[in-house]
């Protein structure tokens, strides 16, 4: 394969990589007129929301598919009868470097199988964020993935070139894990790598990061993938957020990949997912507790019900809350209210009483979601009745 062929090839299983504040899907990109390919040779690129909003077209792809490996559920799984393709740090760096210098892409994330230890790989991958960022001057957007059993000299070198780095811990304890991953030690490979990336933000100043600020760090997890119920998933994302300040966890709907041990172990509903999503960004954003989240009693979020608006119909829908006089930790309770929504309410109370809805509408407040469980100066908001 020529290099855009294995570009394109590389990138091509990455959806199961989740980066940034995704929007829109995958596709390909424009193809640089430096590279004059068939249009058959495009490489897939992708628009990604960062968390500051900005939106940016980023890259993602592996340094290597070749991986020692044999997580039960992964694609690149050594012994999988499956093509195999490589960049060396370089050539990659150079391929990338005229993307990024034609617009066609912003930003990277650059991950890679396992080949010669976790130790060789991310020397790998160092050696390419330190071309592309010292050598070919690339400012834009850089997630790198921190190999399982990477040394604390480079987990301190990435946090000084990428603007992300991301740890897979993949399943929420190391029982779990061993279903997924036999071969891989939660603790000691992937959550040790974690805390170091925690200890080095706060034992030293962010002006030694990357452009004046250490990166974010985020994990992924295989939602269903070893049978593990949404409590434990949850637990696990609760005491990241607050234990190593995590910015977010990902979770990947668990499904089957042909040759694999786990061929045929069912799909798990990608609803599921939207529901372990909405409860984290409840445990990280809204002020919730673990305990306050609506499980079943299997240990699972229902599928069937938004869990901020159960919590609210179980403890708002006859004790509605004022909004001229709350909190913000319990306007961020109410359906249809976010961060800057509740914001927004705390201001405008300075200058008079919120009495419609109509109020709440120009303050970026989802009011019709909100209705059923405030109070507007004492009063139950007047709501259109829904018609059948």
């Amino acid at each position: 394969m020529d290099s855009l062929e294995r570009l394109k090839f590389l990138s091509s299983q990455m959806n199961l990589e989740p980066d940034a504040e995704q929007s829109g899907q995958r596709s390909p990109a424009s193809t640089p007129a430096c590279f004059t390919p068939k249009e058959k040779d495009q490489a897939f690129i992708h628009p990604a929301q960062m968390p500051n909003g900005k939106q940016i077209l980023l890259l993602k792809t592996l340094l290597t598919s070749a991986c020692e490996r044999d997580c039960f559920y992964c694609p690149f799984r050594a012994g999988r009868n499956f093509r195999r393709a490589t960049f060396r740090p370089d050539e990659f760096a150079s391929l990338f470097g005229k993307l990024a210098q034609s617009g066609a892409a912003e930003g990277i994330f650059l991950s890679s199988g396992i080949a010669g230890g976790g130790v060789r790989t991310q020397d790998k991958l160092l050696d390419t964020a330190d071309i592309l960022r010292n050598k070919l001057h690339f400012r834009g957007y850089m997630h790198l993935k921190i190999m399982p059993g990477a040394e604390k000299a480079q987990v301190e070198r990435a946090m000084q070139l990428a603007d992300r780095l991301s740890v897979n811990l993949e399943a929420p304890s190391s029982e779990r894990l061993q279903r997924l991953a036999p071969n891989k030690e939660f603790t000691e490979e992937l959550l040790l790598r974690l805390r170091w990336i925690d200890e080095i933000r706060q034992a030293q100043p962010a002006y030694k990061g990357w452009n004046g600020h250490w990166p974010s760090t985020v994990t992924q997890f295989v939602a269903g993938g070893a049978d593990e119920a949404d409590i434990e998933l949850l637990t696990t994302t609760e005491w990241l957020l607050k234990n190593v300040h995590l910015k977010r966890a990902y979770y990947s709907a668990f499904f089957p990949i042909s040759d694999t041990p786990l061929e045929n172990k069912p799909a798990v509903d990608p609803l599921r997912e939207h529901r372990l999503y909405q409860a984290s960004f409840l445990l990280r954003d809204y002020g919730f507790d673990l305990e306050e989240l609506p499980f079943t009693s299997d240990g699972n979020l229902p599928l069937n019900a938004d869990p901020k608006l159960a919590w609210a119909k179980t403890n708002l829908s006859e004790r509605p809350l004022e909004l001229n006089r709350a909190a913000k930790r319990d306007l961020l309770r109410v359906p249809g209210i976010g961060p800057k929504g509740a914001d927004a309410i705390l201001k405008a109370r300075h200058s008079g009483k919120l009495q419609d809805l109509s109020a709440l509408k120009k303050l970026g407040v989802v009011a019709e979601r909100a209705a059923p469980y405030v109070l507007l100066d004492g009063q139950r908001p007047e709501q259109q009745l829904a018609l059948f």
